[in-house]
C-alpha cells in the first residue's frame, strides 16, 4: 500500500512516499481503507520537530481521516465492515476530564496517522462519520472541528446569546464559526485581509475587524460588545494580551495555539482579577466531544470550509501551501485520487 513517512524535526522535506506492508490485525483493531486526510499546523510543528514526544523513528503523519472499514478483529464490537469512520484524536481520550494518560499519544505524532491508503488502529481511536458530510469534508472534524466544540461548548461553556471572538480564518477559527452561528452566538471574526473578512461575513460572522488596519483591535471588540464571553485564542504571544482585554467580565479567553508566535508573554494579573476573567488551555477533545460535534454536524446539517484539496501525489504540496499562510478554511489531501 501507498503511504508517506516523516521523521519529526526533518521539515517538509522530510516527507517521504514509501511502500507498506499491510499488517495482521490485533483483536480489538480495525483496518480502514482512508479516504481523505486534513492537515493542521500541528503537522507542521512535527515537521520542525517542535511538536512533543515524537519517536525517534519516521511515521505515517496526519491526525484528521476518513475512510471506510475494511476489515476487523474478532474482539471488534463498535464497528462493522463497511461503515465509514474518521479518527479520535486522542485514541486513549475516551471521555471524562483530560489527563496525561489520555492524551499521551495521537494519531501522526506518536503513532502511524492517516497519509496513507490504510490505516489498522484500535477501534477506540475512531467514531462514525457524519451521514451528511463526503469524505474530505468529513475528515476536517478529528483535530479542527473538535478543537472549535471543546473552545465553545466545554472549556468555554458558552451560553445561548453569548457573544464570541474568532482569531483569524484558519481551520479552528472557521470550524468556531459555523458552530457558533448554529448555536445562535454574536461572533466577531478578525483577518488582515479584507477579502477573508468578505468571506467570513458570508458565512455568517456578525461584526468583522481587520487587524492591519485596526491594531488596537480590542477596543472595536469592546466597542462592538463591551467585552465578548467567550475569546478562541489561537495566536499565542502576538495577540493574547490584546485578547484579554477584549474579553469582558467573567469571560473566558481559552487558549489553543501559537500561530503568532512561541515565545513568551507578560499578562497583568489585573486584567484577569478585575474583571474576573478565566484564561484557560486546551488541547482537542475527547471521543465523546467528536461523538458530539458529529451528532451536531448532521442535525443543522453544517458543510465545513475546505480551502484547497491536493491529490495524495501532491501531499508535500499540501504541505506547503498550508505553511505560506493562503488557505482559507482546511488544507485536504484526496487519498483516493
Amino acid at each position: 500500500m501507498k503511504a508517506y513517512q516523516i521523521q519529526a524535526g526533518t521539515g517538509i522535506a522530510g516527507l517521504k512516499r514509501v511502500e507498506r506492508v499491510s499488517r495482521a490485525l490485533e483483536a480489538g483493531e480495525i483496518r480502514v481503507r482512508v479516504s481523505a486526510a486534513a492537515l493542521n499546523y500541528r503537522d507542521l510543528s512535527f515537521a520542525k520537530g517542535q511538536f512533543y514526544n515524537p519517536p525517534g523513528y519516521p511515521l505515517v503523519p496526519l491526525v484528521d481521516g476518513c475512510g471506510d472499514v475494511v476489515a476487523v478483529g474478532p474482539a471488534v464490537t463498535r464497528f462493522k465492515e463497511g461503515d465509514r469512520v474518521i479518527t479520535s484524536y486522542y485514541p486513549r481520550w475516551i471521555d471524562g476530564a483530560l489527563s496525561s494518560a489520555k492524551t499521551a499519544v495521537s494519531f501522526g505524532a506518536q503513532i502511524d496517522g492517516t497519509l496513507t491508503e490504510e490505516l489498522v488502529a484500535n477501534e477506540d481511536g475512531f467514531v462514525l462519520a457524519p451521514n451528511s458530510l463526503d469524505a474530505i469534508a468529513a475528515a476536517t472534524l478529528p483535530c479542527a472541528g473538535v478543537t472549535a466544540w471543546n473552545a465553545l461548548f466545554v472549556a468555554g461553556a458558552v451560553k445561548p446569546g453569548a457573544s464570541v471572538l474568532l482569531l483569524g480564518t484558519g481551520g479552528v477559527s472557521l470550524w468556531a464559526l459555523q458552530l457558533a452561528k448554529a448555536a445562535g452566538l454574536f461572533t466577531i471574526v478578525t483577518s488582515s485581509q479584507d477579502e477573508k473578512l468578505e468571506r467570513v461575513r458570508s458565512l455568517g460572522a456578525d461584526a468583522t475587524i481587520n487587524y492591519r488596519t485596526t491594531p488596537e483591535w480590542q477596543d472595536e471588540v469592546l466597542r462592538l460588545t463591551g467585552g465578548v464571553d467567550v475569546v478562541v485564542e489561537v495566536g499565542g504571544e502576538g495577540t493574547l494580551a490584546r485578547s484579554l482585554k477584549a474579553a469582558g467580565a467573567g469571560g473566558t479567553i481559552v487558549v489553543i495555539g501559537r500561530v503568532s508566535g512561541g515565545g513568551g508573554v507578560s499578562i497583568e494579573p489585573g486584567a484577569l482579577i478585575g474583571g474576573a476573567k478565566r484564561l484557560v488551555g486546551m488541547t482537542a477533545g475527547s471521543r465523546a466531544m467528536l461523538e458530539q460535534l458529529v451528532r451536531f454536524v448532521d442535525v443543522n446539517k453544517i458543510t465545513p470550509t475546505v480551502d484547497r484539496v491536493f491529490s495524495f501525489d501532491e501531499a508535500p504540496s499540501a504541505y506547503e501551501y498550508l505553511e505560506g499562510g493562503r488557505h482559507f478554511g482546511k488544507v485536504a489531501v484526496d487519498v483516493r485520487a
